[in-house]
């Protein structure tokens, strides 16, 4: 099931939605009936869903979510990644957070076509998506100097120390959602120790000229308002795919393609 998309952006101009349209008078113009009076009324749409992070994570990961939908696993590869790094998710269940959340099409995306009708996988070889975009390094080409890579296609694939040190850089301190992010770039502190490193045993550690992480272990986020849906943006990089979910312990954005270990 494809990820049900708020936009809740919480805006006063987006929030408001106009349910029929005011027209005062009667009679006839132009030879045609007046539309009949009716009166505005406006309604928030209400971003919260009720649950913890981690109940909201668990649940879409496993299709037994808000719809109870056996196919609606848009975060199945989000808790394998977890999962591998030993992360207690109780970590999504602490209060006063900003939790980035990746879909499936964040981790990765592979290839198909379409064969009579119906839509199949042609290979295990991500084409996007983190496990695309933050490669594995097997080797340096003598010549150039430069690292030969390869797209991962399991979680397993990167040292579990990378794994764990980038879910806890998408865990920020404090509540970040539109009613306090602005279009410049707010500096969010991270749940990630200060200093941590990334290994060069993947592109992800040859991010932020060679260092990987902000080494305060800061992520960014802002508005982008030149756009129709207004979409938060991290690092300068990513858009979100839908954002402004409100936990009870917390906010969460969920993107839907890779996200960079530093601005």
């Amino acid at each position: 099931m494809e990820m049900k998309v708020f936009k809740n952006r919480i805006l006063p101009s987006t929030l408001l939605i106009l349910i029929a349209i005011s027209q005062s008078g009667c009679g006839k113009m132009f030879g045609l009936e007046r539309q009949k009076d009716y009166d505005y009324v406006k309604k928030t749409l209400d971003p919260n869903i009720g649950v913890s992070a981690r109940k909201f994570l668990e649940d879409r990961a496993s299709g037994t979510g808000m719809a109870n939908d056996p196919t609606d696993t848009v975060f199945k590869y989000m808790k394998l990644g977890l999962e591998y790094a030993g992360i207690d998710l109780a970590e999504y269940e602490k209060s006063d957070r900003t939790f980035l959340f990746l879909h499936n099409l964040g981790v990765r995306v592979l290839p198909t076509k379409v064969t009579n009708g119906v839509t199949v996988t042609t290979s295990n070889i991500p084409t996007a998506g983190l496990w695309f975009d933050y490669p594995i390094v097997t080797g340096i080409n003598p010549t150039t100097g430069l690292p030969i890579t390869k797209p991962a296609t399991k979680w397993s694939d990167y040292p579990k120390e990378d794994v764990k040190n980038y879910f806890l850089y998408l865990i920020g301190q404090g509540k970040y959602n539109f009613d306090n992010l602005n279009a410049n770039n707010v500096p969010v502190k991270s749940i990630l120790p200060a200093n941590a490193v990334l290994s060069k045993s993947s592109m992800l550690g040859y991010a932020n000229n060679g260092k990987g992480f902000d080494e305060n272990g800061i992520f960014y986020l802002k508005i982008l308002n030149n756009s129709d849906q207004a979409p938060i943006v991290h690092n300068n990089r990513t858009n979100d795919r839908s954002a402004g979910y409100v936990a009870t312990n917390g906010i969460v954005h969920v993107f839907g393609a890779s996200m960079a270990p530093s601005l």
